[in-house]
């Protein structure tokens, strides 16, 4: 057996950084995978309310585990976690909800591309609070961007590629709540842990998705055949994912973190294409391409010189 050489002092940085941007690698494909899942179960008749209602509500029992493990520095005592944690949660609310609308009333594809486009709401908010200077570099991003969507959405021709109206709205819906949910995040962040944010945000998730959600579903959801379908939605959705994600954002490059987040669309894509038969055209694609291209670059930039995040915590 040949021996082993051990690993330099100096390479386990390098090491450490390489891990964590392959548990960011694994969130964001945990996240691409649920939005399939929640297609598979929508197409099998269950409301897309039900549907993001399991995913935190599942979510919530991994981060209360989370909490019960890591409890110190938990800031739970501070009415500031507890307020900007509440608008964290009515963030990812709304992201879950309106992401399975998008999906049901369009495709998996177009559903997350458009919720990919999360970065572009957190610039226009940061512009209208003035917390972020705008560019004209930044301004040209934003058209390429909204260049992307009317060719990703054919919103010149409705309907012409099975995406309606309220698919779109979705869509755009979910990537705004999702900037919303960042800036809630951000602001909580000072004043508590990572777990402790989470375990408020999907109590608030559970608290508002239960109202719209179909009571016999949410009760039916329990006995179905179907179970397992939502333990893995809720798993890679909202349990595992975001935990891989945080540890992984804690020395992983933030240029390479958005760049990583990419797997989230690309495999959403490619498994409603493949699972669910889902098709788009020519110019969907190149739509399509042109946010992910232009959102990652933005991301990017936005990190590198002001840290706002992009597909973040």
């Amino acid at each position: 057996m040949q021996n082993i050489p051990s690993v330099p002092f100096s390479s386990k940085g390098d090491l450490i950084k390489g891990m964590s941007t392959a548990f960011v690698a694994l969130a964001a494909l945990c996240w691409g995978l649920s939005g399939g899942v929640g297609g598979v179960l929508m197409a099998k008749g269950w409301d897309a309310f039900v549907v993001s209602f399991y995913r935190g509500a599942i979510g919530l029992l991994f981060v209360l585990v989370w909490l019960a493990l890591r409890p110190c520095g938990s800031g739970l005592a501070s009415r500031r976690l507890w307020f900007w944690s509440a608008i964290a949660g009515l963030g990812v609310a709304g992201n879950f909800a309106f992401y399975f609308v998008s999906i049901a009333e369009g495709s998996v594809a177009v559903a997350v591309t458009l919720m990919y486009c999360a970065p572009v709401f957190v610039y226009l908010v940061s512009f209208a609070l003035k917390l972020e200077r705008p560019t004209p570099l930044k301004w040209a991003a934003i058209a390429v961007v909204m260049l992307g969507i009317m060719l990703l959405t054919r919103i010149y021709g409705i309907g012409a590629g099975g995406v309606t109206p309220i698919g779109v709205g979705a869509g755009l819906l979910s990537g705004l709540s999702y900037a919303v949910f960042i800036f809630g995040f951000k602001y909580a962040a000072p004043h508590g842990s990572p777990q402790a944010i989470l375990a408020i945000a999907f109590a608030v998730l559970a608290i508002i998705l239960i109202w719209p959600s179909e009571a016999d579903q949410i009760v039916a959801a329990l006995r179905t055949p179907d179970w397992p379908l939502f333990v893995v939605l809720g798993v890679l959705g909202a349990g595992l994912s975001f935990i891989l994600y945080i540890v992984g954002l804690r020395h992983a490059a933030p240029a390479v973190a958005s760049v990583v987040a990419m797997v989230e669309p690309v495999t959403a894509s490619l498994f409603g294409v493949v699972v669910l038969n889902e098709s788009l055209v020519g110019s969907q694609i190149c739509g399509m391409a042109l946010i992910l291209v232009t959102v990652t670059a933005l991301s990017v930039y936005s990190r590198l010189d002001t840290h706002l995040p992009g597909r973040t915590l």
